[in-house]
């Protein structure tokens, strides 16, 4: 069985086919001899990465640790000033709220206060006006009683007088003679007083 082995040189590629035999020779020939090993670092890679790193960590602690450290501690003390500034103003708020509701409970006071007082005059002024419109009424109904009984008594008088003289003229029909006027008078007036208390 034949094999093609392939090499290049330069821009060349040289194609060779060779038997069973010829390709373990050539595999043996193929094969590379002791080299360096492509697992294990050589001693100036360690050297040059252990200097770096050792740069690294004296350049991360010397100038950028401290940078980073500075601008933490900024950062914490703005955002403590911060707290404390809004605890400020919340403490402030409240004690404006606190006062406000003092105040606010003064004016309510003050105003019930004034609302009472105003309660109290007016329920003062209205009980003496109604005090003199009753005692107005009363005088005006006084008078009208006054009145109506001396219309009464006169018109009484009249009434009894009226009464006395068609009683007077009834007896003069009736008997032939005129009766005693006094004696119809007190006659009259005595069932006139009897009729008005029925």
């Amino acid at each position: 069985m034949l094999t093609a082995v392939a090499t290049q040189t330069g821009s060349s590629v040289e194609v060779q086919f060779v038997g069973a035999a010829d390709t373990e020779e050539s595999h043996s020939a193929v094969e590379p001899k002791d080299g360096p090993s492509p697992i294990a670092p050589e001693m100036k890679e360690l050297a040059w990465t252990a200097g770096a790193f050792i740069v690294f960590a004296v350049l991360m602690r010397v100038v950028l640790y401290p940078r980073l450290k500075q601008g933490t501690d900024a950062r914490y003390a703005s955002i403590r000033a911060g707290h404390e500034g809004a605890a400020a103003v919340r403490a402030s708020a409240r004690a404006e709220v606190a006062e406000y509701e003092t105040q606010l409970a003064t004016v309510k006071a003050e105003a019930n206060e004034r609302i009472e007082e105003a309660r109290r005059t007016l329920d003062a002024e209205s009980a003496a006006r109604l005090g003199e419109v009753n005692a107005r009424i009363e005088e005006r109904r006084q008078s009208a009683m006054a009145a109506a009984s001396a219309e009464r008594e006169a018109m009484r008088g009249d009434l009894e007088a009226s009464a006395a003289d068609v009683v007077s003229r009834m007896v003069e029909l009736a008997v032939g003679q005129r009766p005693d006027e006094r004696v119809v008078s007190e006659a009259v007036s005595a069932s006139l007083m009897e009729g008005a208390h029925r």
